[in-house]
């Protein structure tokens, strides 16, 4: 198969027009071409007066051994399209596979096991979807909090209630199974090509529950509400895990996939000596605009254009105290979520839906934190670090899960709002008018004083005074690492414990979080034989 790059449609094209594009590239004729698919579609607007729509397309041609000899532009040969999966070992399993957490990275992590007959037993925390999504619905409206059912603990991990971006950086071939599966349990066909594929959080609550009941089709066991409060150990191995401090399930494997949010599973790892390292991450605010603003300054004249739908953007500003200011997560057309995981304190997110027809836009204005900023060498410094500013923002609040937010032009000039203007804050329960520098560390602030000027240059309307921050964003990533072996992907000081996805230091995101659950999956695969 060929694929072949760099393919422009103007706004107004038809896609039909990519098959006579991919004769042109090629120079061949009609009954050359066999077959094509869209591998990846992107705008490009970088030209005032002109949006483009730019395709990757993989193609099945005759005589292909002749046309690669002619070296055309802008067209190599992909010998692997989709994943394939590695062979089995011969070990027998003496009892099935535990993964800890629903999340991207355990949830994949089980369905490759399941898939490959190693009936896994998948143990979630909290709350099935469907229950979840009516507790965190009741903590938004009636600030009736749940330590186990929330927006970081239940089916589908956090990214369930987020705007489910299917973005990667990485290079794997894991990544097109990720999508391929998403597609098969219910996600739309374009997250296949799109350069920034996205699902919504409506469609996602869907496509974990499909693959959760895959996962029990084939012989696999999930099971929620259930917190693994121990991991028994004998001769630097393990024996089984403890559930809710009563169940024992007796297994020798386990891949551990628990999120950046699990601070009491990482207080008892720790415990029981599995080395954890402090990690860097980074913290700060929501900030909030008109989408319509966004849109206009992304799109100039074709910012209404039925082809486009709601702009992004990402931007980042190295700040003259060594510093970096950048956005994160953004959120086109979506809300600010509130995202606690422990009572007392004040966590904010991002979400959209699939449509992203919300009035405003959001992202994470964050800034990088260092271990050096944690005031203590302790392993879990990071999450004590991630508490304080938390606990501060709810007191700020009013102590009743109220965020503190301040206009963008207030904060600039140290003052408290006093009344908002164009953009309202989306987030609930409630807000509180507040002064930001009281629940973010000086550093914090400063740098993000610098950069807003700068970045309103790169993205017109970024610091525009009207614009809402809301306090805080503490979860951009885990702040430990559990250290595990780079060959094997077994903790160093625990044989067959898999540390996997974000929560372990290893992942940034929906879809590199659940590579590394496949990952993982496959060293099980490649060590032992299937159990059915």
């Amino acid at each position: 198969m060929l694929r072949v790059s760099n393919i422009k449609l103007s706004i107004d094209d038809d896609k039909s027009k990519i098959k006579s594009s991919i004769l042109k590239k090629l120079k061949i004729k009609e009954s050359d071409l066999e077959k094509y698919f869209i591998y990846k579609e992107s705008v490009d607007a970088r030209k005032r007066g002109k949006i483009d729509f730019v395709y990757t397309v993989d193609v099945v041609v005759k005589n292909e051994g002749k046309l690669l000899k002619k070296k055309l532009k802008d067209v190599v040969e992909i010998k692997q399209r989709e994943y394939i999966g590695v062979e089995s070992g011969t070990q027998k399993l003496q009892h099935r596979p535990v993964v800890i957490g629903s999340g991207p990275a355990g949830l994949f992590a089980s369905l490759v096991l399941a898939q490959r007959g190693y009936m896994p037993i998948m143990l979630e925390r909290g709350l099935d979807v469907d229950n979840r999504t009516k507790d965190i619905d009741n903590f938004w409206k009636e600030r009736k909090f749940k330590n186990n059912s929330n927006v970081q603990f239940g089916e589908g991990g956090a990214g369930t209630f987020s705007d489910g971006k299917l973005t990667t950086r990485i290079k794997d071939i894991r990544c097109r199974k990720v999508l391929t599966e998403f597609v098969n349990f219910g996600a739309p066909d374009e997250i296949l090509y799109s350069n920034k594929p996205h699902v919504g959080t409506d469609i996602l609550k869907n496509v974990v529950k499909n693959i959760r009941e895959e996962i029990i089709r084939l012989g696999g066991t999930v099971k929620f509400d259930s917190k693994v409060t121990q991991i028994n150990m004998e001769d630097s191995k393990i024996k089984s895990v403890v559930v809710n401090d009563e169940e024992v399930i007796e297994t020798n494997v386990v891949i551990l996939a628990i999120g950046h949010s699990a601070r009491d599973t990482y207080e008892m790892l720790y415990e029981n000596g599995i080395q954890i390292n402090q990690k860097p991450f980074a913290i700060g605010a929501r900030i909030e605009h008109p989408q319509i603003l966004i849109n206009q300054s992304q799109y100039k004249e074709f910012y209404n254009h039925p082809r486009l739908g709601a702009a992004d953007y990402k931007l980042i500003e190295h700040t003259s105290n060594g510093r970096t200011a950048y956005t994160f997560c953004m959120c086109p057309g979506g809300t600010v979520i509130a995202s606690a995981s422990e009572e007392g304190e004040v966590v904010t997110n991002g979400m959209s839906e699939h449509a992203r027809d919300k009035e405003n836009a959001n992202s994470a204005f964050l800034v990088n934190v260092r271990p050096s900023d944690f005031g203590s060498d302790h392993p879990l410094a990071g999450v004590e670090f991630q508490r304080k500013y938390e606990k501060l923002a709810f007191e700020l609040g009013g102590g009743n899960y109220n965020a503190p937010v301040q206009l963008v032009g207030d904060f600039l000039q140290d003052k408290v709002t006093t009344e908002l203007g164009e953009v309202k804050p989306s987030y609930q329960p409630g807000y509180t008018f507040a002064d930001l520098r009281k629940c973010l560390p000086d550093f914090v602030c400063e740098t993000m004083k610098e950069a807003l000027p700068k970045l309103d240059k790169k993205l017109n309307g970024f610091a525009m005074n009207d614009a809402v921050l809301t306090g805080v964003e503490t979860r951009s990533s885990a702040p430990i690492r559990i250290v595990r072996d780079e060959e094997t992907l077994e903790s160093v000081t625990l044989e067959q414990l898999y540390p996997c996805g974000e929560g372990a230091g290893y992942a940034g995101g929906i879809v590199t979080a659940a590579v590394d659950g496949i990952k993982c999956a496959e060293k099980i695969i490649q060590r032992y034989s299937a159990m059915k």
